[in-house]
Parts: structure tokens; sequence; C-alpha cells
């Protein structure tokens, strides 16, 4: 298999496998990210893990913010984090101090506390991976369910993509965006997207949940696979199908710069840091208007409709939506290391 997800297929067979649980309101599946747990007295914790394997640069801020984006997504307050960091053979004291600053950065920008974990040298590695685990508290009534989803739902999304695969593609390959004609301007633009607009979705989340309340009827994050299979996704965690036009799909010009240089499409580009949300036609512009702080843009891209035919409509009039198998970043990255005149 590829690096990146597992395929859908071997996921869904192997996710069937385990067993109902008492207190789960809601288990792993295709097109759910973190885990509801039923506390007693209305409460709900939730839980989420995803490790970082992709960077390395600033690997500590994304590990934290992408585990807190999709804590928030189900309508929980990221609050307490744990980190597995795994570093290599030879790893330098100063690497760990940087990535122990990154992760302390990261939780006090949200308010989160680190509340422990585990750092070993381990055996293997060429870079670091951390592994994330962020816990959140909710109420059963502001628990965001995935298959909440309805058709005719409207479909937003804040700042553009691919914010994440392109800030990475920056800071993790520059010499080879170079090599293939990006400006050097245009790189260290790309790089600073980490930071500005950034990769959190935390603050638009919860934006729109204060905003329209129960009218948000599921928020996702785009991660692996990019936009395009972030709308898969939650089109079937409800049974349904997302029609989206293409025109109004934000590409941010860094992302379109890098990805024309490189042959890369921007739907399939790791895409964290530009909420996804399933809304109610009538509550529309007021998650629109919530979102929009700060000079964070937003826009409704399309709708959900019955069916299973994901489709997305351009200039050529209507296309089925692209599939990807893997991210647009593993595959440029696998490539690179192959190739014999890259470095």
């Amino acid at each position: 298999m590829n690096a990146g997800k597992l395929p859908a297929d071997l996921l869904a067979r192997l996710l069937a496998r385990l067993p109902p649980a008492p207190g789960l309101l809601l288990g792993p599946g295709v097109g759910r990210d973190a885990a509801a747990i039923d506390l007693g007295d209305g409460r709900v914790l939730v839980a989420k893990a995803d490790p970082v394997t992709f960077a390395t640069d600033q690997i500590g801020r994304y590990v934290v913010h992408v585990n807190a984006n999709d804590v928030a997504c189900l309508g929980a307050r990221p609050a307490w984090f744990l980190a597995t960091v795994l570093l290599p053979e030879g790893a330098s004291p100063e690497l760990a101090e940087q990535i122990f600053e990154q992760i302390l950065s990261a939780c006090d920008e949200l308010r989160i506390v680190p509340a422990g974990g585990h750092t070993e040298i381990t055996l293997g590695l060429d870079r670091p991976i951390i592994a994330g685990a962020m816990l959140g508290e909710t109420t059963v009534e502001g628990l965001v369910r995935p298959e909440a989803a309805r058709v005719g739902d409207h479909l937003l999304l804040t700042k553009g993509i691919a914010i994440e695969g392109t800030a990475l593609l920056a800071r993790e390959a520059p010499a080879a965006l170079r090599e293939h004609g990006v400006p050097s301007d245009v790189i260290e633009s790309a790089a600073r997207l980490l930071e500005r607009p950034g990769i959190s979705v935390v603050r638009e989340a919860m934006a729109a949940r204060r905003a329209a309340g129960d009218a948000v009827h599921a928020l996702h994050d785009p991660t692996e696979g990019g936009l395009a299979t972030a709308l898969r996704e939650l089109g079937q965690a409800a049974g349904l199908a997302a029609r989206v036009r293409r025109r109004d799909v934000a590409v941010l010009p860094e992302t379109a710069a890098v990805c024309e240089a490189l042959a890369l499409d921007a739907l399939g580009l790791l895409a964290s840091g530009a909420l996804l949300a399933a809304v109610a036609p009538d509550a529309c512009d007021r998650v629109l208007d919530a979102t929009r702080v700060d000079g964070t843009e937003a826009a409704c891209i399309g709708e959900l409709a019955s069916g299973e035919a994901d489709a997305i409509i351009g200039d050529r009039g209507e296309e089925p939506l692209p599939r990807f198998e893997r991210d647009e970043l593993a595959r440029f990255l696998e490539g690179l290391a192959e190739g014999p005149a890259r470095r």
C-alpha cells in the first residue's frame, strides 16, 4: 500500500469488526474523525488521536492543531492534550526542546492543557514522529454528529485550500519547489501559511455553532486527500452526495502556484485550516458572517443531495468529483525520494 490513509474499503472492513459499546455515542467509522463518550448527566467526552508523519519543521505545532480541529468539529472545546513523541537515533537535546516548546506554544494559543504523554528515542526512524491525543467536552445537545447532515444543506468552506499541504511543501521541500520554477518569494509566503491564516479551525467551528446552533448539522476538517476526500467523507457519513461549484472553491494563490509548478491537483492536497460545514439553508448567512472574523474568508461552495454521485460543476459542466487514493503531498514526496536528481 502507498503512504497515507488506508484504502476506504479496507478501513470499512476493519471497522465493521468492532463490537458496539455501551456509552459510546459516536464510534469509529468512515467520515468520523473523533469519538464521543457519554459521561452521564448530559456530559460528553470527545476523544481524538492523530499522528503527524509528513512534517518535521514545526511538527509540534501541527500535531496540536490537527487533533484540536477534529475535537472542535464534534462541537466540543479542545481541553487536554497528550503526545507520544518518537525521535530518531542521534537526535539532539535541542530537537526535543524545540518540539516541546512548539507543543506548549500551540496549546497556549488554544487554551489547552498539556496533560501528559511519552517521549523516546526510537530505532528505525529517519525523522521525528508524534502521535497526539486530544480530549474535549461538550453536552449531548451540543454534540455535532457527522451523520446529521441533510439533503439540501449548504456546504460552507472557510479560508480556502490547501493551507497545510502548501505550507508543508514550502517547509519540507523548498529546493524541489525552486527546481520546478516556484519563485523564492512564493515559497516564503507559502511557508508562512502555517501561522497565517494557520491550520486551526477551532475558532470558526465554535463561532459557527454559537451563531446557528443545531442548524449546523456537520463539521469537517479536510486533511489527507484534500477537499475532494473531505467532501466525500462528509457525504458518506450521512449517506448523501456533495455537489460543488468549482468557481466557488477558493484556492490560495500560493497553492495555485505550487500546484501548477508541481502538476498537483489542489482538490487532493492536504487541506487542514479550511473548515467544511453542512448548514441548514436558512442559517447559511448567519454562519458565513460568524466565521468571517479577523479577515477570514468563507463561502458557500455547494449543497448536499440524495444519492452517491458526488459531483463538481465547472466550465465544462458537471463532472464526477475527483477521487484521490492518496494525498497529492504524499504522491509528490514519494516521487521526490525516488527521483535520482532530487535532494
